[in-house]
């Protein structure tokens, strides 16, 4: 039997007088990489963020376990501290850090200084953009680059779950496919992720299970591979007719 990493029980949150997620199951088995894809305003990133705790002012209700145990209301440094890391939309990076500085803030939680130098080293390998910049604000840097620098940061934590919020909005096409490639070399590596994502056939290309959002709901769920031939995936996600 599969290992749930996480488990989304009944996941209720309204905020602002709108509610945004109505009742949604979902869950992330040990290894996996699942993607939630939907339309704007769907509730796709108001999910990540319920998960986080990083959500202000809203009611959340229903339950959230993460490796069998519930984080429901947690604070987001204490879901860090669990192995638990997120790159925000809008990567949310340090920008009057370095480079350098932005990777060290990512290993806060750990004090085996030789491995986190070792791992700087294996993500400026992964990147060399970054290795070339390492001293650079990390503000001046362009989206991509961002981009690159919040991934590498979140894995700095060598977390148990990974959750990625559009990892790929805004960026060029060519960097698009550079941020896949590493997403799917994370996810061969073992890491489990849970992906929100805007271009749904590249999702869908590299993930193993999908959930579909609509409206707050969740109305389709299923095998990447088989949903990607769907019909209806395939009209109201990937514009064929």
């Amino acid at each position: 039997m599969a290992e749930n990493v996480l488990k989304v029980s009944g996941l209720y949150v309204a905020y602002g007088g709108i509610q945004a997620v109505k009742g949604i199951d979902l869950e992330v088995n040990r290894g996996e990489l699942v993607t939630l894809i939907g339309a704007n305003g769907a509730g796709k990133t108001t999910t990540l963020k319920a998960i986080t705790g990083t959500l202000p002012e809203s009611r959340i209700e229903g339950d959230i376990y993460y490796l069998g145990k519930s984080i429901t209301g947690l604070s987001a440094f204490k879901l860090v501290r669990q192995r638990l890391a997120m790159v925000p939309e809008g990567r949310g990076v340090f920008t009057r850090m370095s480079i350098h500085e932005n990777l060290l803030m990512g290993a806060f939680t750990r004090n085996d200084k030789a491995q986190i130098n070792a791992d700087i080293e294996k993500w400026f390998d992964i990147f060399p953009r970054l290795k070339e910049r390492a001293a650079q604000m990390a503000g001046t840097l362009s989206g991509g680059e961002q981009q690159m620098l919040a991934m590498a940061r979140a894995l700095m934590s060598h977390p148990e779950l990974l959750l990625l919020d559009e990892p790929s909005m805004g960026l060029s096409p060519i960097m698009v496919e550079k941020i896949f490639d590493v997403v799917r070399s994370v996810s061969a590596q073992g890491v489990t992720i849970l992906l929100v994502e805007q271009n749904a056939k590249l999702a869908l290309q590299a993930a193993h299970r999908c959930y579909v959002m609509e409206s707050g709901l969740v109305t389709m769920n299923g095998e990447a591979a088989l949903m990607l031939e769907d019909p209806r995936i395939r009209q109201a996600y990937l514009g064929e007719a």
